[in-house]
């Protein structure tokens, strides 16, 4: 029987008041993929930290190659062969590929080893990369690489200091789906070659096609454990929440007969090139294609992000003095009722510092003005109501926002935008990054949403979610909407098969 790379036995970690992993049990094998899945807080980036040396467990044992050990910090892991990579990427974007590779211990030639030996860095730097069939010149700028390729020299970085255990956090969180089967046969390959991985992953399609064994936690304990062809979503689902969740896609049809926008032929200097689209009041309207393909840059011209230079949006639930055609700044895309939640909640959406409160309230200040004051006492009158509504935890009032769940972070910029009374909720990317009971609160929020009377643009890189939740899909390429269906009439094989021919043609 093939002997475990690394075993915890009995792991526990506590945090004052809290007990983040609880006795874990859990054995990682060389040449396997292992899944790591559970909600936001079910212990998985603590445990993830004590193997890494960044935390130092509370009781129990680490035992590497069949011997007990204490990894006292992250230089010691790396040293025994543990490379983690995080969702945000460590990398210096102003360096090479082959700088960022070899950084903190470039090889030096020369009587005193005083000259950096670049000959031996790029061409040490080629043949990892070439190892791992990964397509990049290591002279490029990391700056010009996309998020995947990025995180492709994360994984040659973690190879060239000769790691045996490959941990991968969230790694195609903000990737499309031709870079994610990329990765997924980079990361198959690193199996291959006899690494272990630990893979976590909200995305559970992929704990599915991927991983050759899943663990899933849950408040801090393991709840399951299966091997490949032991497991299925339904079942992963049960272990993660508790509960049968019977309806993953929970859609309501809400959507009406009356129009609420339209986007007739705009151009901007950003890539859309003659986009056209209607949505109906009620009606959640997809936007389906790879990165690149001018899906969220259309409704960056939509909320006044980028100029629109030909071409106009009008909204018709505002009379028609009172709509701009062409929306010229994100203030008036609010003031017409155009709401957008950011792909990147964290640096274009939410404010960090700021509770729950005044980040719901930001978008509409006057409707806690007294008299030229921001009243704060209405602020939290108001505000209590939608995270009641809306089932956001009841710390979100005094906490800062940067430690909430991506869920309930989700959930503050709904709010926000139901506060200020939106009609149109353009959502890019709603559930990145969040756990499976949060993606099904988001769906309840959206059908909440179109239930009254209010429209949603829906921008997502899941097929299913798409599928599932939207009225009408619209094929984006090359900035233009090229084809639209209904969704019912659809299925996801037509829609890759779509998505992926126009993006080659």
């Amino acid at each position: 029987m093939k002997q475990p790379l690394w075993e915890l036995q009995g792991l526990t970690k506590v945090f004052p008041g809290v007990k983040a992993i609880d006795n874990l049990y859990l054995k990682i094998y060389p040449g396997e993929i292992h899944g790591l899945l559970g909600e936001n807080g079910s212990g998985k980036s603590t445990l993830v930290k004590c193997l890494s040396g960044v935390h130092q467990p509370t009781a129990g044992k680490i035992f590497y190659q069949g011997k007990p050990i204490v990894i006292h910090d992250p230089m010691m892991a790396r040293s025994l062969g543990v490379a983690t990579i995080y969702q945000e990427l460590s990398l210096i974007p102003n360096l090479t590929i082959g700088e960022n590779i070899y950084l903190g211990r470039l090889p030096r030639k020369g009587y005193f080893q005083l000259l950096v030996d670049w000959p031996e860095i790029y061409a040490k730097s080629s043949a990892i990369l070439n190892k791992l069939e990964i397509d990049l010149n290591p002279h490029v700028a990391v700056e010009n690489l996309s998020v995947a390729e990025q995180q492709m020299v994360e994984i040659a970085k973690a190879l060239s200091r000769d790691a045996s255990l490959v941990i991968m956090d969230e790694p195609t969180a903000a990737i499309g789906l031709e870079e994610t089967k990329r990765l997924h046969v980079l990361t198959r390959n690193l199996a291959e070659h006899g690494l272990a991985v630990i893979y976590i992953s909200h995305r559970l399609d992929e704990a599915i096609n991927l991983t050759d064994r899943v663990t899933v936690l849950k408040d801090g304990q393991i709840v399951g454990e299966r091997v490949r062809g032991e497991f299925s979503i339904k079942s992963i689902v049960n272990m993660m929440i508790g509960t049968d969740i019977k309806e993953h896609y929970p859609k309501q049809y809400n959507r009406t007969d009356d129009l609420l926008l339209t986007v007739s032929d705009i151009y901007t200097d950003n890539g859309v090139n003659g986009a056209n689209f209607t949505v109906y009041r009620g009606e959640v309207f997809g936007l389906a294609g790879l990165i690149g393909t001018g899906r969220t840059e259309i409704t960056h011209a939509i909320f006044g992000i980028d100029r629109i230079k030909k071409g106009n949006v009008q909204l018709h639930c505002l009379p028609a003095k009172a709509m701009r055609s062409k929306v010229t700044t994100p203030q008036e895309a609010i003031s017409c009722g155009i709401a957008l939640l950011t792909e990147d909640r964290k640096f274009n959406g939410l404010f960090m510092n700021f509770n729950g409160p005044k980040n719901v309230s930001i978008a509409k200040l006057e409707k806690i003005a007294r008299y030229g004051f921001l009243s704060l006492k209405q602020e939290d009158k108001l505000v209590a109501e939608y995270i009641e509504k809306l089932r956001i935890t009841p710390t979100a009032v005094e906490r800062s926002v940067q430690f909430l769940s991506g869920g309930n972070q989700q959930k503050i910029i709904i709010a926000r935008w139901m506060f200020s009374q939106a009609e149109i909720f353009i959502l890019d990317e709603p559930t990145q990054g969040i756990d499976v009971a949060a993606k099904v609160e988001v769906y309840n929020l959206i059908n909440k949403i179109t239930s009254r009377g209010k429209g949603v643009i829906l921008i997502s890189s899941d097929f299913e979610e798409l599928l599932a939740m939207c009225d009408r899909i619209g094929i984006v390429n090359r900035g233009r909407i090229i084809d639209i269906k209904e969704a019912r009439e659809i299925d996801k094989k037509y829609l890759m098969e779509n998505v992926f021919v126009h993006q080659l043609s």
